[in-house]
Protein backbone atom coordinates (compact mmCIF):
# COMPACT_ATOMS: atom_id res chain seq x y z
CA UNK A 1 0.00 0.00 0.00
CA UNK A 2 0.77 3.37 -1.12
CA UNK A 3 1.54 5.77 2.35
CA UNK A 4 0.66 9.34 2.86
CA UNK A 5 3.73 11.19 5.02
CA UNK A 6 3.47 14.23 6.56
CA UNK A 7 6.14 16.21 5.77
CA UNK A 8 6.69 18.82 8.23
CA UNK A 9 10.00 21.45 7.15
CA UNK A 10 9.94 23.85 9.76
CA UNK A 11 12.40 26.38 10.05
CA UNK A 12 16.07 26.88 8.70
CA UNK A 13 17.77 23.80 7.48
CA UNK A 14 15.27 21.58 8.46
CA UNK A 15 13.45 22.64 4.71
CA UNK A 16 16.88 21.33 3.02
CA UNK A 17 17.66 18.43 5.09
CA UNK A 18 14.24 16.94 4.84
CA UNK A 19 14.00 17.66 1.23
CA UNK A 20 17.44 15.72 0.67
CA UNK A 21 15.96 12.94 2.68
CA UNK A 22 12.65 12.49 0.43
CA UNK A 23 15.21 11.71 -2.60
CA UNK A 24 17.16 9.18 -0.51
CA UNK A 25 13.69 7.74 0.17
CA UNK A 26 12.88 7.63 -3.28
CA UNK A 27 16.08 6.57 -4.65
CA UNK A 28 15.74 3.18 -2.11
CA UNK A 29 12.60 2.26 -3.74
CA UNK A 30 9.80 3.57 -0.53
CA UNK A 31 6.84 4.83 -2.55
CA UNK A 32 4.90 7.07 -0.66
CA UNK A 33 2.75 10.62 -1.34
CA UNK A 34 3.92 13.94 0.93
CA UNK A 35 1.82 16.22 2.00
CA UNK A 36 3.13 19.25 3.48
CA UNK A 37 2.15 20.32 6.86
CA UNK A 38 2.72 23.71 8.49
CA UNK A 39 4.42 24.34 11.30
CA UNK A 40 7.04 26.87 12.95
CA UNK A 41 8.22 30.37 13.26
CA UNK A 42 6.31 31.47 10.06
CA UNK A 43 3.27 30.59 11.32
CA UNK A 44 4.04 32.14 14.85
CA UNK A 45 4.55 35.28 13.21
CA UNK A 46 1.81 35.24 11.10
CA UNK A 47 -0.93 33.69 12.60
CA UNK A 48 -0.17 33.29 15.68
CA UNK A 49 0.19 29.70 16.54
CA UNK A 50 3.42 27.73 15.83
CA UNK A 51 1.19 24.63 15.11
CA UNK A 52 -2.13 25.16 13.59
CA UNK A 53 -4.85 22.94 13.17
CA UNK A 54 -4.67 22.02 9.85
CA UNK A 55 -1.28 20.34 10.78
CA UNK A 56 -3.10 18.34 13.32
CA UNK A 57 -5.70 16.94 11.05
CA UNK A 58 -3.10 16.33 8.94
CA UNK A 59 -0.85 13.97 11.03
CA UNK A 60 -4.49 12.72 12.90
CA UNK A 61 -5.64 11.47 9.18
CA UNK A 62 -2.03 10.04 8.09
CA UNK A 63 -0.35 8.94 11.46
CA UNK A 64 3.04 9.42 10.09
CA UNK A 65 5.04 12.43 10.12
CA UNK A 66 8.78 13.39 9.00
CA UNK A 67 9.60 16.77 10.53
CA UNK A 68 12.70 19.07 9.58
CA UNK A 69 13.71 21.65 12.42
CA UNK A 70 12.27 24.49 14.98
CA UNK A 71 13.21 27.65 15.90
CA UNK A 72 12.00 28.82 19.36
CA UNK A 73 12.39 32.11 20.98
CA UNK A 74 12.45 33.22 23.87
CA UNK A 75 9.09 34.93 25.49
CA UNK A 76 9.46 38.45 24.41
CA UNK A 77 11.85 38.36 21.55
CA UNK A 78 8.81 35.86 20.19
CA UNK A 79 6.04 38.42 21.15
CA UNK A 80 8.01 41.49 19.67
CA UNK A 81 8.13 39.18 16.07
CA UNK A 82 4.27 38.52 16.00
CA UNK A 83 2.01 40.38 13.66
CA UNK A 84 0.98 43.35 14.75
CA UNK A 85 -2.98 43.34 14.75
CA UNK A 86 -2.06 40.22 16.55
CA UNK A 87 0.02 41.68 19.74
CA UNK A 88 -2.77 42.55 21.37
CA UNK A 89 -4.57 39.45 22.16
CA UNK A 90 -2.21 37.43 24.78
CA UNK A 91 -0.45 35.27 22.84
CA UNK A 92 2.50 32.91 24.36
CA UNK A 93 4.73 31.44 22.37
CA UNK A 94 5.43 27.75 22.83
CA UNK A 95 7.37 25.03 21.15
CA UNK A 96 5.18 23.33 18.30
CA UNK A 97 7.06 20.35 18.51
CA UNK A 98 6.29 19.75 22.47
CA UNK A 99 2.38 20.62 21.47
CA UNK A 100 2.64 18.16 18.73
CA UNK A 101 4.30 15.61 21.34
CA UNK A 102 1.54 16.34 23.81
CA UNK A 103 -1.22 16.90 21.58
CA UNK A 104 -1.13 13.22 20.26
CA UNK A 105 0.49 11.33 23.71
CA UNK A 106 3.81 10.88 21.79
CA UNK A 107 5.53 10.23 24.83
CA UNK A 108 7.93 6.96 24.19
CA UNK A 109 10.57 9.10 22.60
CA UNK A 110 13.77 6.95 21.28
CA UNK A 111 17.21 8.09 20.53
CA UNK A 112 19.73 6.19 19.38
CA UNK A 113 23.54 6.91 19.26
CA UNK A 114 25.19 4.46 17.40
CA UNK A 115 29.09 4.76 16.03
CA UNK A 116 29.53 4.53 12.03
CA UNK A 117 32.90 3.36 11.87
CA UNK A 118 35.34 5.26 9.67
CA UNK A 119 33.94 8.51 11.31
CA UNK A 120 36.56 11.18 12.24
CA UNK A 121 34.27 12.72 14.77
CA UNK A 122 34.34 9.32 16.56
CA UNK A 123 35.25 9.82 20.47
CA UNK A 124 38.83 8.19 21.04
CA UNK A 125 40.74 8.29 24.38
CA UNK A 126 44.40 7.58 25.73
CA UNK A 127 44.52 3.58 27.04
CA UNK A 128 46.99 1.85 28.42
CA UNK A 129 50.87 2.82 27.55
CA UNK A 130 49.77 6.21 25.65
CA UNK A 131 47.60 4.12 23.40
CA UNK A 132 44.47 5.72 21.10
CA UNK A 133 41.13 3.75 22.04
CA UNK A 134 37.76 4.55 19.97
CA UNK A 135 35.04 2.83 22.16
CA UNK A 136 32.41 1.33 19.70
CA UNK A 137 29.33 3.45 20.86
CA UNK A 138 25.78 1.45 20.60
CA UNK A 139 23.00 3.23 23.12
CA UNK A 140 19.44 3.54 22.71
CA UNK A 141 17.59 6.17 24.97
CA UNK A 142 14.66 5.87 25.85
CA UNK A 143 13.46 9.96 27.09
CA UNK A 144 9.73 9.87 28.16
CA UNK A 145 8.36 12.61 26.11
CA UNK A 146 5.64 14.71 27.61
CA UNK A 147 5.99 15.18 31.64
CA UNK A 148 8.57 16.43 33.63
CA UNK A 149 10.01 20.14 33.18
CA UNK A 150 9.24 20.29 29.44
CA UNK A 151 5.35 19.76 30.34
CA UNK A 152 4.52 23.25 30.54
CA UNK A 153 2.92 23.53 33.84
CA UNK A 154 4.76 27.13 35.12
CA UNK A 155 4.10 30.33 36.26
CA UNK A 156 5.38 33.65 36.85
CA UNK A 157 4.05 35.62 39.65
CA UNK A 158 2.00 32.63 39.84
CA UNK A 159 -1.61 32.78 40.87
CA UNK A 160 -2.62 33.61 44.35
CA UNK A 161 -3.91 29.88 44.59
CA UNK A 162 -1.27 28.46 43.20
CA UNK A 163 0.93 30.28 45.51
CA UNK A 164 -0.79 29.56 48.55
CA UNK A 165 -1.19 26.14 47.57
CA UNK A 166 3.05 26.32 47.46
CA UNK A 167 2.65 27.77 51.29
CA UNK A 168 1.78 24.86 52.25
CA UNK A 169 4.80 22.95 51.49
CA UNK A 170 7.13 23.48 54.74
CA UNK A 171 10.35 23.76 52.40
CA UNK A 172 8.75 26.31 49.79
CA UNK A 173 7.14 28.45 53.27
CA UNK A 174 11.22 28.53 54.61
CA UNK A 175 13.11 29.11 51.78
CA UNK A 176 11.10 30.98 48.95
CA UNK A 177 8.45 32.47 51.83
CA UNK A 178 10.06 36.00 52.01
CA UNK A 179 9.93 36.48 48.75
CA UNK A 180 7.57 38.75 47.04
CA UNK A 181 5.18 36.61 45.33
CA UNK A 182 5.49 38.80 41.95
CA UNK A 183 9.19 37.64 42.42
CA UNK A 184 8.74 34.03 41.69
CA UNK A 185 9.03 32.33 38.42
CA UNK A 186 7.59 28.18 38.98
CA UNK A 187 8.55 25.23 36.29
CA UNK A 188 7.06 21.83 37.65
CA UNK A 189 8.21 18.52 37.00
CA UNK A 190 5.35 15.92 36.86
CA UNK A 191 5.87 12.36 36.11
CA UNK A 192 2.75 9.95 36.45
CA UNK A 193 3.27 6.45 36.68
CA UNK A 194 1.04 5.78 33.56
CA UNK A 195 3.56 7.50 31.31
CA UNK A 196 6.03 6.30 33.67
CA UNK A 197 5.98 2.71 33.46
CA UNK A 198 5.23 2.87 29.41
CA UNK A 199 8.65 4.75 29.07
CA UNK A 200 10.16 2.05 31.67
CA UNK A 201 8.09 -0.93 29.64
CA UNK A 202 9.65 0.57 25.94
CA UNK A 203 13.27 0.29 27.22
CA UNK A 204 13.17 -3.13 28.48
CA UNK A 205 10.97 -3.99 25.21
CA UNK A 206 13.91 -2.47 23.46
CA UNK A 207 16.70 -4.40 25.50
CA UNK A 208 14.58 -7.49 24.64
CA UNK A 209 14.36 -6.98 20.90
CA UNK A 210 17.86 -6.25 20.03
CA UNK A 211 19.48 -7.99 22.74
CA UNK A 212 21.02 -5.51 24.98
CA UNK A 213 22.37 -6.82 27.93
CA UNK A 214 21.58 -3.62 30.45
CA UNK A 215 18.55 -0.95 31.12
CA UNK A 216 20.63 2.49 33.26
CA UNK A 217 17.69 4.70 34.98
CA UNK A 218 19.55 7.99 34.48
CA UNK A 219 17.75 10.47 37.01
CA UNK A 220 18.81 11.78 40.58
CA UNK A 221 16.83 10.01 42.81
CA UNK A 222 19.14 10.83 45.55
CA UNK A 223 17.48 14.36 45.56
CA UNK A 224 14.80 14.50 43.09
CA UNK A 225 12.94 11.78 45.76
CA UNK A 226 9.67 11.97 44.46
CA UNK A 227 9.81 11.88 40.77
CA UNK A 228 12.73 10.06 40.07
CA UNK A 229 12.29 7.86 42.97
CA UNK A 230 8.99 6.95 41.46
CA UNK A 231 10.52 6.00 38.26
CA UNK A 232 13.85 4.24 39.51
CA UNK A 233 11.45 2.18 42.02
CA UNK A 234 9.09 1.14 38.97
CA UNK A 235 11.96 -0.03 37.23
CA UNK A 236 13.09 -2.34 40.03
CA UNK A 237 9.62 -3.49 40.23
CA UNK A 238 8.79 -4.05 36.42
CA UNK A 239 12.42 -5.66 35.57
CA UNK A 240 12.23 -8.26 38.75
CA UNK A 241 8.67 -9.29 37.61
CA UNK A 242 9.15 -9.12 33.90
CA UNK A 243 12.96 -9.00 33.13
CA UNK A 244 14.98 -10.42 35.19
CA UNK A 245 17.73 -11.60 32.55
CA UNK A 246 18.40 -7.98 31.97
CA UNK A 247 20.06 -5.94 34.42
CA UNK A 248 19.02 -2.54 35.84
CA UNK A 249 21.76 -0.02 36.49
CA UNK A 250 21.10 3.56 37.85
CA UNK A 251 23.11 6.27 37.21
CA UNK A 252 22.69 9.93 38.62
CA UNK A 253 22.60 12.63 35.21
CA UNK A 254 25.51 13.90 36.72
CA UNK A 255 27.62 11.25 37.14
CA UNK A 256 26.45 9.56 34.12
CA UNK A 257 27.56 12.93 31.87
CA UNK A 258 31.03 12.18 33.06
CA UNK A 259 31.06 8.64 33.04
CA UNK A 260 30.02 9.42 29.01
CA UNK A 261 33.73 9.41 28.20
CA UNK A 262 34.95 7.62 30.60
CA UNK A 263 33.36 3.92 29.62
CA UNK A 264 30.51 5.07 27.10
CA UNK A 265 30.43 1.47 25.62
CA UNK A 266 29.42 -0.07 28.90
CA UNK A 267 25.96 1.33 28.38
CA UNK A 268 22.80 -0.17 26.62
CA UNK A 269 19.38 0.87 26.87
CA UNK A 270 18.79 4.49 29.13
CA UNK A 271 15.45 5.72 30.43
CA UNK A 272 15.17 8.90 31.65
CA UNK A 273 12.42 11.80 32.42
CA UNK A 274 12.26 14.52 29.45
CA UNK A 275 14.63 16.71 31.05
CA UNK A 276 17.46 14.33 31.52
CA UNK A 277 16.85 12.43 28.66
CA UNK A 278 17.17 15.16 26.52
CA UNK A 279 20.86 15.83 28.07
CA UNK A 280 22.15 12.22 27.93
CA UNK A 281 20.95 11.76 24.15
CA UNK A 282 22.76 15.27 23.53
CA UNK A 283 26.15 14.05 25.69
CA UNK A 284 25.97 10.16 23.94
CA UNK A 285 25.59 12.10 20.21
CA UNK A 286 28.43 14.26 20.98
CA UNK A 287 30.52 10.92 21.13
CA UNK A 288 28.78 9.50 17.25
CA UNK A 289 30.18 13.01 15.24
CA UNK A 290 27.47 15.27 17.12
CA UNK A 291 23.90 16.15 15.87
CA UNK A 292 24.39 15.99 12.64
CA UNK A 293 24.38 11.86 13.26
CA UNK A 294 21.14 12.29 16.05
CA UNK A 295 18.00 11.05 14.92
CA UNK A 296 14.63 10.35 16.74
CA UNK A 297 11.48 9.07 16.69
CA UNK A 298 8.47 10.16 19.22
CA UNK A 299 5.36 7.68 18.52
CA UNK A 300 2.33 6.70 20.54
CA UNK A 301 1.71 2.88 20.18
CA UNK A 302 -1.54 2.68 20.89
CA UNK A 303 -2.65 5.17 18.54
CA UNK A 304 -0.20 4.67 15.66
CA UNK A 305 0.72 7.79 15.56
CA UNK A 306 4.73 8.34 15.00
CA UNK A 307 7.01 11.85 14.07
CA UNK A 308 10.31 11.52 12.83
CA UNK A 309 12.98 14.01 13.75
CA UNK A 310 16.65 15.18 13.84
CA UNK A 311 17.25 16.44 16.84
CA UNK A 312 19.56 19.46 15.71
CA UNK A 313 17.55 23.20 15.76
CA UNK A 314 17.20 25.05 12.71
CA UNK A 315 20.08 26.71 12.78
CA UNK A 316 18.68 29.29 10.58
CA UNK A 317 22.93 31.03 9.80
CA UNK A 318 22.91 28.03 7.81
CA UNK A 319 19.95 28.52 5.99
CA UNK A 320 20.81 31.58 4.51
CA UNK A 321 23.78 30.39 2.18
CA UNK A 322 23.59 29.82 -1.66
CA UNK A 323 24.66 26.29 -1.14
CA UNK A 324 23.46 24.49 1.79
CA UNK A 325 26.75 22.93 3.87
CA UNK A 326 25.02 21.08 7.20
CA UNK A 327 24.92 17.55 7.24
CA UNK A 328 21.77 15.61 6.17
CA UNK A 329 22.06 12.01 7.84
CA UNK A 330 20.61 13.07 11.40
CA UNK A 331 17.45 13.23 8.97
CA UNK A 332 17.69 10.44 6.86
CA UNK A 333 18.29 7.83 10.19
CA UNK A 334 15.27 9.62 11.36
CA UNK A 335 13.78 8.44 8.00
CA UNK A 336 14.89 5.15 8.74
CA UNK A 337 13.51 4.84 11.89
CA UNK A 338 10.34 5.94 10.58
CA UNK A 339 10.30 3.28 7.96
CA UNK A 340 11.02 0.54 11.07
CA UNK A 341 7.61 2.32 12.56
CA UNK A 342 5.64 1.51 9.07
CA UNK A 343 7.27 -2.11 8.17
CA UNK A 344 9.55 -1.37 6.43
CA UNK A 345 12.41 -3.01 7.38
CA UNK A 346 14.30 -4.20 4.09
CA UNK A 347 14.38 -0.36 2.64
CA UNK A 348 15.81 0.74 6.31
CA UNK A 349 18.51 -1.60 6.21
CA UNK A 350 19.50 -0.64 2.68
CA UNK A 351 19.67 3.43 3.61
CA UNK A 352 21.88 2.27 6.91
CA UNK A 353 24.11 0.41 4.72
CA UNK A 354 24.45 3.26 2.22
CA UNK A 355 25.31 5.84 5.07
CA UNK A 356 27.69 3.34 6.56
CA UNK A 357 29.61 2.99 3.53
CA UNK A 358 29.30 6.25 2.55
CA UNK A 359 31.11 7.50 5.86
CA UNK A 360 33.54 4.49 6.02
CA UNK A 361 34.70 5.45 2.55
CA UNK A 362 35.62 8.68 3.76
CA UNK A 363 35.89 10.05 0.26
CA UNK A 364 32.66 12.49 0.52
CA UNK A 365 32.25 14.33 3.66
CA UNK A 366 30.11 17.55 5.07
CA UNK A 367 31.97 20.54 6.68
CA UNK A 368 31.61 18.82 10.43
CA UNK A 369 33.28 15.87 9.29
CA UNK A 370 35.94 17.69 7.66
CA UNK A 371 36.27 19.40 10.61
CA UNK A 372 36.08 22.84 9.34
CA UNK A 373 34.10 25.37 10.60
CA UNK A 374 30.62 26.05 9.31
CA UNK A 375 31.39 29.15 6.79
CA UNK A 376 30.06 28.89 3.67
CA UNK A 377 33.13 28.85 1.90
CA UNK A 378 34.02 25.36 3.23
CA UNK A 379 32.54 23.81 -0.20
CA UNK A 380 35.83 25.27 -1.91
CA UNK A 381 38.28 23.50 0.86
CA UNK A 382 37.40 19.78 0.81
CA UNK A 383 33.88 19.79 2.37
CA UNK A 384 30.67 19.10 0.42
CA UNK A 385 27.23 20.20 0.40
CA UNK A 386 24.31 19.22 1.54
CA UNK A 387 22.93 18.00 -1.92
CA UNK A 388 25.93 16.24 -2.80
CA UNK A 389 26.22 14.38 0.48
CA UNK A 390 22.39 12.99 -0.44
CA UNK A 391 24.00 12.21 -3.85
CA UNK A 392 26.51 10.04 -2.56
CA UNK A 393 24.28 7.51 -0.06
CA UNK A 394 21.78 7.45 -3.56
CA UNK A 395 24.83 6.16 -5.60
CA UNK A 396 25.34 3.38 -3.18
CA UNK A 397 22.29 2.67 -3.23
Amino acid sequence: MKRTIVKMPGDGIGKVVLEETIRVLNAAGFEADYVKGDIGWKFWCSEGNPLPQRTLDLLEKHKVGLFGAITSKPKDEAFEELSPELKEKGLVYSSPIVGLRQHFGLDICLRPCKTYKGNPLNFIRRGPGGTIEEPEVDVAIFRQNTEGLYGGVEWSNPPTEVYNALMTHPKFRKNFGHAPKEEISVSTRIFTKNATERILRAAFEHAKKYSYKTVTVCEKPNVIRETSGMMYKMAQQIQKADYPDIELWNTNIDAQMMWLTKNPENYGVIVAGNMFGDIVSDGFAGLIGGLGFASSAQVNPETGIGVFEPTHGSAPKYADYPTSIVNPIAMVESACMMLDFIDEQDIAKKIRKAVAEVVAEGKVRTYDMAKLSGNPDVIGKGAVSTQEMANAIIEKL
